[in-house]
């Protein structure tokens, strides 16, 4: 971590099902020669055991036996890569609406979204649900690879309808940026090196936008410091600290910070990072902080720096809806927020969002892959944030007490679109 954030960037493939997301995150692994001769010598195999013929890009990404099988990516494949200039850290999310809760997994921790769609095709259902995920989850830095535009023999008209498309809905859904690249991720045109069948465009290629995108936004924040207490270390000689990972904003020795949800204030006396002893400690790393405080925190509370977030057991939440069975209200579930477990009771559904209009549908329960407004109650109070202001204090779980299964997630709080 005592790298600048903005040397690694976080960018997370999103779209419909095969529009060509993992051929085009294996083109780019290949291309940028990121994988070593084993690796392709396996894809190779791989290709010509599914009677392929050529390369099949897609499973330098698809490792699990049934995607190579069916042809889709299930689960997210994570990928690491680095150029001269920057780091990147890959998630290549899966486009099948039956695991749309993979997607939303792989976004979470995304500064980008790499959007892929079909140029001759346009944008899909799953496509625009992709899109208003990664928005509620505050992505706000998109750049589209118009895939396939060998196949419409690369029309200009082809591509200026899918720019038309991109900017009415990220204007929408409050992209701050949103950047359309012609490629074939087949052949490899506009990808990492430019193509020479576009003769009409001059803007970047899909490895240059990434060079150039804006990394770091989901670690930092302008609300104050926060420590969700992982755990509590016994020190020789007496004494406690309190370990977990930075988010928010950086501690510094002798900031004031109070203890939630009992409120109690003190000052950090020191900071023990994984090297040792620190003077401050930035988003992302994981580190103990000794305060002059003796306290009875444990697991699932929380230390921070003003502005400070809200202790409550009622709020209102945007929910990812993935379990087959329908949430009504008064449905009882199990809340994970940070470190902290607490039973949750839905009070209300309020609606649900079509991905086509961006508009709220009122509705008293929400189905598979709904994205929908609700109103929680917890058990015990728990900390929590907008989550506009910060990404982890501001999101959570929803787990089903019987199976275990992850059923839905959810932002605290409303998107700026809803």
């Amino acid at each position: 971590m005592s790298e600048s954030t903005t040397d690694l960037l976080r960018f997370a493939t999103i779209g419909s099902v095969d529009d060509g997301k993992s051929t085009l995150i294996g083109r780019l692994l290949v291309d940028t020669r990121q994988l070593f001769d084993d690796q392709l010598e396996a894809v190779a195999h791989a290709s010509a055991k599914r009677g392929v013929g050529d390369l099949d890009l897609s499973f330098v990404t698809d490792g699990l036996r049934a995607e190579r099988e069916q042809g889709i990516t299930i689960d997210v494949a994570y990928r690491y890569a680095a150029t001269p200039t920057r780091k990147f850290v890959i998630a290549d999310c899966p486009g099948h609406v039956q695991y749309t809760r993979n997607m939303a997994t792989g976004a979470s921790t995304a500064d980008v979204a790499l959007v892929v769609l079909d140029a001759t095709t346009g944008l899909k259902e799953q496509t625009r649900r992709h899109l208003c995920i990664a928005a509620l989850l505050g992505v706000r830095y998109v750049i589209v690879a118009a895939n396939k535009m060998d196949l419409a023999q690369w029309s200009q008209s082809t591509y200026n309808a899918v720019v038309s498309q991109m900017n009415d809905v990220g204007t929408r859904l409050g992209f701050s940026d949103t950047v359309v690249i012609p490629v074939s991720a087949l052949r490899g045109d506009n990808v990492v090196e430019r193509g020479f069948e576009a003769s009409w465009y001059s803007g970047p290629t899909v490895l240059q936008a990434l060079e150039e995108a804006p990394a770091g936004l989901w670690a930092n924040s302008e609300a104050g410091a926060r420590l969700p207490i992982q755990w509590v270390l016994r020190q020789h000689g007496g004494g406690r600290t309190y370990a977990g990972m930075v988010t928010g904003s950086h501690f510094s020795v002798g900031d004031a910070v109070t203890l939630l949800p009992s409120g109690v204030t003190a000052t950090i006396t020191g900071i023990n990072g994984p090297r040792g002893s620190m003077t401050s400690a930035v988003p992302g790393l994981s580190v103990d902080l000794d305060i002059d405080q003796d306290t009875d925190a444990g697991r699932g509370d929380l230390l921070a720096t003003a502005p400070l977030p809200t202790v409550t057991d009622e709020f209102e939440a945007t929910l990812c809806w993935f379990s087959d069975r329908p949430l009504t209200p008064n449905s009882r579930l199990r809340l994970k927020h940070t470190t902290r477990s607490t039973p949750v009771r839905v009070n209300t559904i309020s609606g649900t969002l079509d991905v086509e209009t961006l508009t709220v549908t009122p509705t008293d329960q929400l189905v598979t892959n709904d994205i929908g407004l609700v109103s929680l109650l917890t058990a015990d109070p728990i900390v929590v944030d907008d989550y506009r202001a910060n990404r982890v204090t501001g999101s959570f779980i929803l787990i089903d007490e019987v199976t275990n299964a992850t059923v839905a997630a959810g932002m605290i709080g409303h998107a700026s679109f809803i």
